[in-house]
């Protein structure tokens, strides 16, 4: 049998830093019920750590069965992560149209005026493709997060802007790494649990 002198999960990673807007995408092996197959938004990062929110996590609730006033909203609400579970956020691709809303992207936005979101939910000028809310997020103290991509937990990618406002939640994770070449193609294919192999 022939050796071969690479390692198909090491040092094939894209150099990128984590930043605001960019993405974290698990390795194929990273287990958890929060974190397995996952890909999160970052929405904040600096001297204090880091915040982001799980895209492709269903609570299989929908934001009107728990949302007090908003009617007819038929996207999901996702599971953010694991930090305060008990609390609502929101992205979307509204714009100034919501005050007080953070940029994180060319085209998305990070929280704002919860009233106005409901609002134009509620008058049809606002609809799943163009909002997401979560329940709960993902948290990293300083440096947590740098030291879980040095350990190879997480790919730093950027995305799609539609992409990470997708709803066919079970092949964004795939749909993320393929986009970044043959090696990380491959990952896909490898079974989560690697004992059932």
């Amino acid at each position: 049998m022939k050796s071969l002198n690479f390692d198909i999960f090491k040092g094939h990673k894209p150099g990128l830093e984590p930043e605001i807007g960019r993405v974290l995408i698990a390795e194929p092996f990273l287990q958890g019920p929060y974190f397995n197959r996952s890909i999160v938004i970052i929405t904040e990062h600096g001297a204090d750590g880091a915040v982001g929110f799980v895209l492709n996590k269903s609570s299989e609730l929908y934001p009107d069965e728990v949302i007090e006033d908003l009617f007819n909203f038929k996207g999901e609400l996702y599971v953010g992560g694991p930090v305060a579970s008990n609390t609502l956020y929101f992205i979307h691709s509204l714009g100034d149209k919501v005050p007080d809303s953070v940029k994180i992207t060319d085209t998305l936005y990070w929280g704002g005026d919860f009233e106005v979101i409901k609002n134009l939910i509620n008058t049809g000028m606002a609809d799943y493709s163009q909002v997401k809310f979560f329940a709960g997020y993902s948290g990293w103290s300083p440096g947590q997060l740098e030291s879980e991509i040095k350990e190879e937990s997480w790919i730093v990618a950027n995305v799609d802007d539609k992409l990470i406002m997708d709803d066919d939640i079970d092949h964004i994770w795939k749909q993320a790494m393929e986009g970044l070449g043959d090696i990380f193609k491959a990952w896909t294919n490898f079974p989560e649990n690697p004992s059932y192999n």
